[in-house]
């Protein structure tokens, strides 16, 4: 499930500060680190959904595998930064794995995807629960203390969360926009049959955008293991929300992309102050329902109609 909220009375913060800035800056923050994990939960997804047409329910697994990496590695006594280095590259390697075996012949099939996927995300939550057993896997934070920011207190962890999610944005953009396979996928993006006719090799594109994107959901699972309940079931909510975000923002977009998590992470963040998750949860839903009605085409790429 997304990170408990962190609220300023667990921020220690100062009585002789402003209650009002305390509660401003803190909530911002929080909604700062939900649309950071959401956007790289989203990224991948974004990938797989806007590149290939892919839908892809076995997504929130690779968060999944990522958290239970970073839980390995401290378990076997190892540092969370090793752990952290080690989610991506177990995503990955499950995303490779499914693309080459399952993915790559259903292309064409959206409908046999749907139910391919789906089989494949309750057998990895099954797998991982016969792995490590039942109840949830505590994973500790590089960093415990705080950090003061003048007018509020916070943890230092969730500031690297944020700076780390921002800087895997960027590195994306440059490799979209920089690169010769940034260039590929945006030519498979744009005509699919052109780019087959001027010589790209679309299967192996879809392969490797398909494993990068398992890549950095990992990442975002093991970024989001220290502030969660790491479960096997833990990526359905995070599957949930990056769908939210990739079609509320607009498909095929890195703007659409942090509109959407804007969207859905900071709606969040603002409702579990004030209801119930679960309540939160349908409310955002709603609201995701009634921004697709107004605008077909997200937030970020399409005009109204």
């Amino acid at each position: 499930m997304p990170p408990k909220p962190c609220s300023p009375a667990c921020a220690n913060a100062s009585p002789a500060r402003p209650d009002a800035m305390d509660f401003l800056i803190t909530t911002l923050l929080n909604a700062l680190t939900l649309i950071s994990i959401l956007m790289l939960v989203g990224l991948g997804l974004a990938i797989s959904f806007g590149l290939m047409n892919v839908t892809n329910l076995a997504h929130g697994e690779f968060v999944t595998v990522g958290a239970f990496a970073v839980y390995f590695v401290q378990s076997m006594g190892g540092s969370f930064w090793l752990g952290l280095a080690a989610a991506p590259i177990a995503g990955a390697v499950v995303g490779c794995i499914l693309e080459f075996a399952i993915i790559r012949h259903l292309y064409s099939r959206p409908v046999s995807t749907v139910l391919a996927t789906w089989g494949v995300s309750l057998i990895l939550q099954q797998g991982l629960e016969l792995t490590f057993g039942l109840g949830a896997k505590p994973v500790t934070p590089p960093i415990e203390g705080t950090l003061d920011l003048i007018f509020t207190v916070y943890p230092a962890y969730r500031l690297i969360l944020i700076g780390i999610a921002m800087l895997t944005l960027l590195g994306v953009i440059l490799l979209i926009s920089r690169t010769s396979f940034g260039l590929d996928i945006r030519t498979v993006i744009q005509n699919r049959e052109m780019a087959e006719g001027v010589g790209i090799n679309t299967r192996r594109t879809y392969a490797i955008a398909f494993t990068f994107g398992a890549a950095i959901a990992g990442l975002a699972g093991g970024l989001v293991a220290p502030l969660a309940i790491v479960l096997p079931q833990m990526g359905v909510n995070y599957l949930a929300n990056a769908f939210f975000v990739v079609i509320v923002g607009g498909v095929g977009s890195i703007g659409g992309l942090v509109a959407g998590s804007v969207f859905v992470g900071g709606l969040t963040s603002i409702l579990n102050y004030q209801i119930s998750p679960s309540l939160a949860q349908a409310i955002v839903l709603l609201a995701a329902i009634v921004a697709v009605r107004l605008r077909p085409n997200g937030l970020f790429n399409g005009a109204s109609r």
